[in-house]
C-alpha cells in the first residue's frame, strides 16, 4: 500500500495583510497553542505585531523579524512658486526578535512593534527635486505604512514559518 503525504500551506486573509502558515517550514507537529498570529497598523503609522506561542517545535530555536515601509508626498517648490509632487520611500529598521529558544517544546514569540514613522525631513532626504534650488515640502498628512512583512522562521529552514504580507 502506498502512502501519500502532501505539503501545505495555509492562508488567512485580514484588514491588514495576508497570514500564511507553511507546516513544511517547521518541525512536524508545530501548532499554535495560545494567542492568535496577526499584525495591525495602528493610527499613529506603527505596526504592531502580536504575541503568541506555539507548541510541538521540539528544540528548535526560531527568530521573528517586522520590516515596515513608509511612503509620503514631498512637493518641491521653485522661487516663482511653481510645485512639483514626488514620491519619496522610507524603509524603517527592521524589528526583530533575536533568537527565540522553545521551553519543553513551546516557543513564546513577544510582540513585534515598528518604531514611530520616519519624519518630513527624512522623506525630504529621499526626494528629488527638478533643481537644487527648489524647496522640499513633506504634506504631513501623506504619511503612511505602504507595505510591511513579519516573518517567523525556525533555524534549519529556507522558508518562514508564517508570513504575513500585505
Amino acid at each position: 500500500m502506498a502512502v501519500m503525504v502532501m505539503g501545505f500551506s495555509a492562508s488567512v486573509a485580514s484588514a491588514d495583510g495576508v497570514t500564511t502558515i507553511d507546516p513544511t517550514a517547521a518541525p512536524t507537529g508545530t501548532h499554535l497553542q495560545t494567542g492568535t498570529i496577526g499584525c495591525t497598523i495602528n493610527a499613529d503609522q506603527t505596526v504592531t505585531c502580536s504575541t503568541f506561542e506555539l507548541a510541538g517545535v521540539g528544540n528548535a530555536n526560531a527568530t521573528a523579524d517586522l520590516t515596515v515601509t513608509y511612503t509620503a508626498t514631498v512637493r518641491c517648490r521653485n522661487h516663482g512658486g511653481q510645485i512639483v509632487e514626488v514620491k519619496s520611500q522610507v524603509v524603517g529598521a527592521t524589528a526583530s526578535t533575536g533568537s527565540l529558544s522553545p521551553e519543553n517544546g513551546r516557543l513564546s514569540v513577544p510582540a513585534l512593534s515598528s518604531a514611530p514613522a520616519p519624519t518630513a525631513a527624512e522623506f525630504e532626504a529621499q526626494a528629488t527635486c527638478p533643481n537644487g534650488n527648489w524647496t522640499k515640502e513633506t504634506l504631513a498628512s501623506t504619511i503612511a505604512v505602504s507595505g510591511f512583512t513579519y516573518t517567523l522562521t525556525f533555524a534549519g529552514f529556507d522558508s518562514p514559518y508564517i508570513l504575513i504580507d500585505p
